[in-house]
């Protein structure tokens, strides 16, 4: 579902198909490690799922979709600058295409925006960051199913470590007047991502 959207718009870009393979072939090593049990393809294929009902309202519809594409290529549990060193690997990869630096500098920023999925100026990046957060409001069994995923992929952090640290996260999203953005969003999800997060919060400290 996500290689046919990626592809289609490199062609739209570029004649060169062993480009656009090794464009997507690079993704897709990224995405499938054995590391990765919740930000794998699946998570891009998601994405693209909530987003293109939306199509007609964004406004660089090819952008967001290389935002999608490369905001987590780069995920290290280890580390604090995922978000850093996946928009500067982007940037790197669209300048091989004849892209303006403007539209590098927007993917860039949108997906710096994951870091914090705070409010921003411009509607497009909050479309991203709350399809990016549409799991939160998932149905209370995908959500518990997600809360493991992630757990696996901080599997190398005893409980210790990981338990104050994922409640730092939650409430991070629990404080926020609103988890998303925009109205499609919120009417969609807000409600039950509300439920979910207090849940996962409170399991955690009474374990």
């Amino acid at each position: 579902m996500f290689e046919q959207a990626f592809k289609t718009q490199l062609s739209l870009l570029t004649n060169d198909d062993t480009l656009v393979e090794k464009l997507w072939g690079e993704i897709k090593t990224g995405y499938s490690k054995k590391s990765r049990h919740y930000h794998n393809l699946s998570h891009l294929d998601n994405l693209l799922a909530e987003l293109l009902p939306l199509q007609d309202t964004i406004q660089d519809w090819q952008t967001l979709l290389f935002s999608m594409a490369y905001h987590d290529i780069i995920y290290n549990t280890l580390k604090n600058d995922n978000e850093q060193k996946s928009a500067e690997l982007a940037i790197d990869r669209l300048a091989k295409l004849p892209t303006p630096l403007s539209q590098q500098e927007k993917c860039f920023a949108q997906i710096m925006a994951t870091r914090e999925h705070s409010l921003s100026g411009d509607n497009d990046t909050n479309l991203f960051t709350d399809a990016d957060l549409a799991i939160l409001g998932a149905d209370t069994d995908r959500y518990n199913q997600y809360a493991k995923e992630i757990r696996r992929e901080y599997r190398f952090y005893p409980d210790a470590i990981y338990k104050p640290g994922r409640q730092k996260v939650l409430q991070h999203f629990l404080a926020m007047p609103a988890v998303y953005k925009t109205s499609f969003f919120h009417e969609k999800y807000e409600a039950q991502a509300r439920v979910n997060l207090q849940q996962e919060w409170e399991g955690l400290s009474s374990r």
